[in-house]
């Protein structure tokens, strides 16, 4: 599946838990359904190429965005040992703050 990153485009964060600042590591995505599986804490997830998701999480879940300015190459790289389609997750390189979007 073909994933478009846009430089200006939002970036999402799916937790578990109520945060207002990510930490460096932690992964995001401009894919928000994608970020909307992981709040739920799957141990399998898996998409075909139209983009539906399939997992089996089962926590209640927080979808947030980042909420200042991210740099791809800078404050962010390709998540270098993901299992999934290049652009789907990146890694953070420093701490981000979040703001909190939605209750899943």
């Amino acid at each position: 599946m073909v994933i478009e990153i846009k430089a200006d485009g939002i970036w999402f964060h799916g937790s578990n838990i109520v945060l207002s600042e990510l930490r460096e590591g932690s992964t995001i995505t401009q894919w928000k359904e994608l970020a909307e599986a992981f709040s739920h804490q799957p141990t399998i997830l898996s998409y075909d190429d139209n983009g539906n998701i399939s997992h089996n999480g089962k926590e209640k879940g927080y979808l947030y965005i980042i909420d200042e300015p991210v740099e791809i190459g800078k404050d962010i790289y390709q998540h270098p040992r993901t299992t999934m389609d290049e652009n789907a997750e990146f890694l953070i390189n420093r701490p981000l703050k979040v703001k909190l979007i939605e209750e899943l």
